[in-house]
């Protein structure tokens, strides 16, 4: 690598770093966390980062949701149990030093410059900056819709690895924190489509890792069983009768790639056949 090369991999690692010190610092001294190496205190940080975006976006979302507008968008007897939200948590909360491991061998290889992110949008400008992200979000959408079905397609990855989700498959079992409560594997394999856009487009670096931890949130809002009907949003609409009819709406963040391949079913055809 060039001396140029070197300089650019040199501001990931500062960025990074700089990452670490805001998070790490704010639970601990650094002098506690300066011995471990960089991966390590990269893990911790990832570790607690998802940790807090996952508890927190679930808790005021089922605030908001279950109490604060209770039986406005969902009846009184579809709120799930307390000990149904308390075992999602459990699960997820199971999984999360494993899933923390992605990102975290994510920023290991942009770092050694083995991928296309770069660290500053001045880099490319604000156009070229829109036009990459638009295709990684088409590649992520992409490898997360045909993971996510051959998840169901191949028996034994269903049966040992995404059925420990889709033990939630009514409303009253579905909350916000059941959108992390897959078996590690699993919630590892469907963000993998994340870290392979990487070496395919020119990614910005920042928001590839802000998109990562996004996915909590995201994956809280399609787990509530609130149909929004915002298209062509995959929004928990879509997503609830995935988890009712297991061969629906496998799309992530839009209904494009279920349209595409034949799997999409609307909420509305549903609810016409029950008026």
């Amino acid at each position: 690598m060039d001396d140029h090369g070197d300089a650019y991999v040199q501001l990931f690692m500062d960025e990074t770093t700089f990452y670490n010190r805001v998070v790490l610092g704010s639970f601990l001294p650094m002098k506690l966390w300066d011995p471990l190496p960089h991966f390590i205190q990269t893990w911790f940080r990832n570790y607690i980062g998802g940790t807090l975006v996952y508890l927190l976006s679930g808790f005021l979302w089922c605030f908001y949701i279950y109490y604060l507008k209770r039986n406005v968008f969902v009846p009184k007897d579809a709120i799930p149990s307390n000990k149904a939200m308390l075992l999602q948590m459990y699960v997820a909360m199971k999984a999360m030093p494993w899933y923390c491991a992605l990102p975290t061998l994510s920023e290991y290889m942009v770092e050694n410059g083995w991928t296309r992110c770069f660290s500053r949008i001045s880099d490319v400008g604000w156009p070229a900056y829109f036009v990459y992200l638009a295709i990684y979000l088409v590649i992520v959408e992409f490898g997360i819709y045909w993971m996510h079905r051959e998840l169901h397609d191949i028996k034994p990855l269903y049966k040992y690895l995404h059925a420990t989700h889709h033990i939630y498959n009514k409303q009253n079992t579905l909350s916000p924190f059941a959108g992390l409560a897959f078996h590690p594997l699993d919630g590892i394999l469907q963000a993998v489509p994340h870290v392979i856009a990487l070496f395919l487009v020119p990614t910005h670096f920042t928001s590839h890792i802000a998109l990562l931890f996004l996915e909590a949130i995201w994956t809280a809002n399609i787990h509530d069983c609130i149909h929004a009907k915002a298209w062509p949003v995959m929004g928990a609409g879509y997503h609830t009768i995935h988890h009712t009819t297991y061969r629906h709406n496998y799309g992530h963040y839009t209904i494009w790639m279920d349209w595409m391949f034949g799997t999409l079913r609307d909420p509305k055809d549903d609810e016409s056949k029950v008026m």
